[in-house]
């Protein structure tokens, strides 16, 4: 790919082109850019490029022979290249990644002419340019800034440039959609966790975790983006189906507040209850289903100091307890065993209200217990579900917990009683 740039700075346009990425692959001949001084291609003696416009207004035209004439100049080592000529203009069509991936792959040489002043005589526009281009609406000093960017979005798409063509397919707006965030080390920064899901070592679950939230990002962020984009496979159609199932659904706006429970909380926390007894009722699972967990437990966990709330602006989003002391029924596990004899907590009752399902809060409360379990000086987290509560099953198993087996709870005669226990060891931050 060749692009020469015709320019009144071709000093400045070269300080950018020349470094990092673009230049390197410059240096190794996989592009080729030049920055053209319109200047020297002048006829008159004081190299005036601009002049006053016809009609009268305000500022300078820039006259269309010295255009002409370093354009000819181009095109005249230029031969047998399939060339393009753009004007960066606020006039020409908005840039976009798709005009990225067409240039790229419909030319091999670009001409891109920045105008100054008030712009350029529009004969030699008519005469000679084939397209304008658009960084946005609104207006530059000059084409030079527009020209870099075209040039550096082109360059990076021509094989060589960057490491692996992942390096850009992935990227936001390559398949219409914004890219997925990104994290590095440390896995704890300011109080923010890395999402467990990236430290697990599980490829497929990882992008699944990243095209779900491309497709969030671009929602969110981008609506006239996510209205035109259409789904590329069957996985695509599933997250997107659950997206639309949880489009009714708070988001958290800010970050959520963890406080002890008091007894003034009781009336909201058996609310959320009575929501999750009706969820697990209708998808069939026996938990929850008679009166446990009752006020009194409630009222007893605020005496212990293990009842919390994850608020959200003011609003009670989810409960937990977590309990920093051993849980007896846990010594009879069966079918399997504890992977450790570490001291540990254990995550009892929780639950998230309905309005917050599918925002994320889950994944926020076992982070939050998880932090909470180190601050106990414990490197162990315990806790138990019934075996057809899927999705707190594939919550634990997103964060990284592991079924240790089963273990048998004290619940109203006629119920299942039936448990399958998980554990996590918790790691030292790095």
């Amino acid at each position: 790919m060749r692009i020469d740039i015709m320019t009144l700075f071709p000093d400045t346009v070269n300080a950018v082109l020349h470094e990092s990425i673009i230049g390197r692959a410059a240096k190794k001949g996989i592009v080729e850019i030049n920055c053209v001084q319109i200047r020297d291609y002048t006829d008159n003696k004081q190299n005036q490029v601009d002049d006053y416009p016809y009609g009268g207004g305000f500022g300078c035209v820039m006259t269309a022979q010295p255009l002409k004439a370093c354009l000819d100049s181009i095109m005249a080592t230029a031969q047998g290249m399939r060339s393009r000529v753009i004007y960066m203009s606020p006039q020409g069509k908005p840039y976009t990644q798709e005009t990225a991936k067409r240039l790229k792959r419909d030319y091999d040489h670009l001409v891109l002419v920045c105008g100054h002043y008030e712009g350029v005589d529009e004969r030699f526009i008519e005469h000679c340019v084939d397209e304008e281009i658009s960084l946005g609406d609104f207006v530059l000093t000059g084409g030079e800034i527009a020209a870099m960017a075209v040039a550096d979005s082109v360059c990076r798409l021509v094989p060589g440039v960057l490491a692996d063509e992942q390096c850009y397919t992935g990227e936001s707006h390559w398949d219409g959609l914004l890219e997925y965030p990104q994290y590095t080390r440390p896995e704890v920064w300011e109080g923010r966790a890395v999402p467990e899901i990236l430290l697990n070592g599980d490829h497929s679950r990882v992008g699944l975790w990243r095209r779900k939230k491309q497709l969030e990002r671009t929602r969110e962020k981008r609506p006239d983006m996510f209205e035109k984009f259409l789904p590329q496979d069957e996985t695509d159609k599933k997250l997107m189906k659950e997206l639309e199932k949880s489009a009714g659904r708070k988001r958290l706006t800010e970050p959520l507040e963890c406080v002890r429970a008091t007894e003034k909380d009781i009336s909201r926390v058996m609310e959320i209850v009575g929501d999750a007894k009706a969820s697990l009722r209708r998808h069939k699972v026996d938990q929850w289903q008679g009166e446990y967990p009752t006020e009194a437990v409630f009222e007893r966990d605020v005496e212990l100091g293990q009842l919390y709330l994850l608020r959200h602006g003011g609003e009670v989003a989810a409960f937990f307890v977590l309990s920093d002391m051993e849980e007896p029924g846990y010594a009879e596990i069966t079918d399997g065993k504890w992977s450790s004899d570490l001291p540990y907590c254990v995550l009892h009752r929780c639950a998230v209200a309905a309005e917050y399902r599918g925002s994320g809060v889950s994944e926020r409360l076992i982070a939050r217990c998880e932090e909470m379990t180190r601050e106990h000086g414990r490197r162990a987290l315990r806790t138990d579900t019934h075996r057809k509560n899927k999705p707190m099953q594939k919550l634990l198993r997103d964060r990284n917990f592991r079924y240790r087996g089963n273990i048998q709870i004290s619940c109203e005669p006629g119920h299942d009683t039936l448990r399958y226990a998980f554990e996590k060891i918790l790691k030292d931050r790095k």
